[in-house]
Formats: structure tokens, sequence, C-alpha cells
């Protein structure tokens, strides 16, 4: 497909034109409502599925999407490169802004994304990337939620009765490994890497992300709730690798939440009691847990903060920048900030995490 014209929405019409999308699906997710059009019934059906939690009628939108399956597409416009994140060589994204929007091409796979205020588009090989259509989808969303005053953490959250926690860590910490723990012992799943937090009177309320757990082949093994996962081929080969090969592991499962906990264990919105920061290391040290002031303790606050990236737009210049530490030492300070030191141990540590959220307490020792 050849897409020409010098604005969002001229390109967005040239693709609904040639592409329309006609197979529709209504989203609720944490109270913002998304109707997703799919050009094709096999791209409608996988969308349908995984979303399949959040699913709702009728209603007005406030975001429409559509998803266009094309083999190729094909353009005069003149792409920025997004430069690799540190550590990274292989450059995968490009953009240009336009007056009214912005377009994000994936150059490993061809895909096309289109959005600003209004209309938002897929479009490209889709159903051999439904991850990508998915990450859009959820991208739209949290910029719902940050053009209303949210801050964007990099978290995975749980909630057990009516008191909720993020979980945060440094590189490979094991924040979402923590999350599944958390859920085997009843919790409900909030989200596994991105919350949105707002202020709530005094305190802050958290919104995740309708995207499933990936986890590496370690979490599933070690959690009787996750063993469906792992191929019974593959067990023992995972198994007799030396343990922090396995946790290195760059392979992937989906978890399913639904088909690992059963249905309705998956909301996307409950308070932020507490920030719970995994600053751990695999050592034997006996873990500890304490209170600490997100003003006092700066070196806390990046495993938390997360840019916004390419598929953010705000719709107030002013918001342009991301904010700073001061910012989310000032908004952490509405809440507890939990440290959680020594060595790994997730059995103890979710034992902490669940007494917290149960009492409002951690133990005295």
């Amino acid at each position: 497909m050849k897409l020409t014209g010098t604005t969002r929405r001229e390109l967005a019409e040239a693709v609904k034109t040639a592409c329309p999308a006609g197979h529709t699906l209504h989203l609720d997710l944490g109270g913002c409502r998304i109707r997703v059009d799919s050009s094709t019934d096999a791209l409608h059906d996988v969308l349908a599925d995984y979303f399949k939690e959040f699913l709702t009628g009728d209603g007005e939108p406030e975001i429409t999407l559509s998803a266009h399956e094309v083999p190729a597409v094909d353009t005069d416009l003149a792409f920025n490169v997004k430069e690799p994140d540190p550590g990274k060589t292989r450059i995968k994204e490009e953009w240009i802004d336009l007056p009214d929007g912005r377009v994000v091409r994936k150059r490993l796979t061809g895909m096309h994304f289109l959005f600003g205020r209004g209309e938002n588009v897929a479009v490209g090989p889709c159903l051999d990337n439904p991850n990508q259509v998915i990450n859009f989808v959820n991208n739209r969303f949290i910029e719902w939620k940050l053009n209303r005053g949210g801050f964007l953490g990099h978290a995975a959250g749980v909630r057990s009765g009516e008191r909720g926690i993020s979980l945060a860590g440094f590189s490979g910490a094991g924040k979402s490994t923590l999350a599944l723990h958390l859920m085997s012992r009843g919790t409900t799943f909030i989200s596994n890497d991105r919350v949105m937090v707002e202020e709530d009177g005094d305190g802050l309320v958290m919104y995740g992300v309708a995207k499933q757990p990936r986890i590496n082949p370690g979490t599933a093994l070690h959690n009787p709730d996750l063993h469906c996962i792992v191929e019974p081929g593959m067990r023992e080969k995972f198994l007799s690798l030396p343990k922090d090969e396995l946790w290195q592991l760059e392979h992937k499962y989906d978890a399913l939440i639904d088909e690992c906990y059963g249905p309705g264990k998956f909301e996307l919105r409950c308070p932020m009691n507490a920030l719970v920061v995994l600053n751990w290391s695999r050592d034997r040290a006996p873990l500890r847990a304490g209170l600490v002031d997100p003003r006092e303790r700066r070196d806390l606050l990046p495993a938390f903060m997360k840019s916004t990236g390419l598929f953010y737009l705000p719709d107030d210049p002013a918001r342009r920048a991301d904010p700073d530490e001061d910012a989310y030492a000032a908004l952490l300070s509405k809440t507890d900030l939990i440290e959680i030191a020594g060595g790994v141990d997730f059995d103890r540590a979710s034992e902490i995490c669940l007494r917290y959220m149960q009492t409002g307490l951690l133990p005295a020792d």
C-alpha cells in the first residue's frame, strides 16, 4: 500500500479508503472506553480474544482506533531515526511529527502507527505482529491517562481486598515474578510493567495496562500455577541450567492471567497504598523491608520513573518534558514507599507484601 499525504488525517483517510475496517469491538480499560475497528475477521478475533476480560457493550468512546491488515506500507515521509536505548545497537523505530499528529514506523516489521487527537490508525502486517497492535491500543490508554495529569511508573501492580501496591525494581529485580507469586496467594492482578498514577484526595490511585505478563522459564518453573506454560520437553533442559543462567534467559512465555489463575482476576484500577521497590541482590544476606522517605532516598526513584517514549503525544505543550525526580518524590510522598533489600527471597517478600495489603503494617523484624 502506497500512502500519500502531508497530514496524519490525510494518511489515515487514505488507509481507511483503501482498506476499510468494518469489524468493531468495544473495550473498557480502567473506565476509558475504546472502540477498535479491524479490517478482517481474523484480526478482530485475535484482539477480542486478547482483550476478552475488558470487552464491553456499545457506548460513546473516549478513544477510537482502527487496525488495517495489508502486506506492506510505503510512504514518502522523511522519518527520523530513534536512537537505540542504552546498551542496545539495533535501530527499531523511526518517526515523524506532522501538523496534526505523529507517525511511527517499526523498521523490523514494517508496521506504521498514525496517532493524534481524533484518529489512531495501525496499518501493515498486523496478523504477523499482533503484539504491536495490542501495544498500540494500550499506549492510547496510557496517553489518555497521562494527558489527564497521571504519572507513568515502571512497575507491576496487585490488589488484595481494598488495598493495592505497585512493585518496582531495577533491571532484572523480578517485579513481575513477585507479582505472580502474590497472584498464587490470592491477589488480583492490576498490571505487569506499567502503571499510571493519579492523586486521589490524600492518597494515590493506580491504573494498570491490559497487557498479559511475559515471563522467563525460571519464573514459570518455580511457581506451581505457571508450570503448564513450559512445554514438558523443555522443563528438564531449563532445570539443568545454572541458576543465574536460567534467570537471565531471554526466552519468554505469555502467562495468561485467566488461564493460570481463573477469570475475573485482572483489573485495571485500585488504590496505590504503597510502592514497593526491590533493591535486593542474589546473595545470602537476610531479606529486610522498611519504610523510607522518597525525598531522602532519591536513589530509589529511577526504579519507578519511566520515560513516556515515542507513542505519547501530550495535548498540552507544557507537558512535553517528562516529570523530574522532584515531581516523582512529591507524588510518592502521598503513599508509603517500602524498600525491600538484602538477598532475593520471593516467598518472604510475598509474605511481607500480603501482610501489608491486609493490615497496612510491615513485620516487626
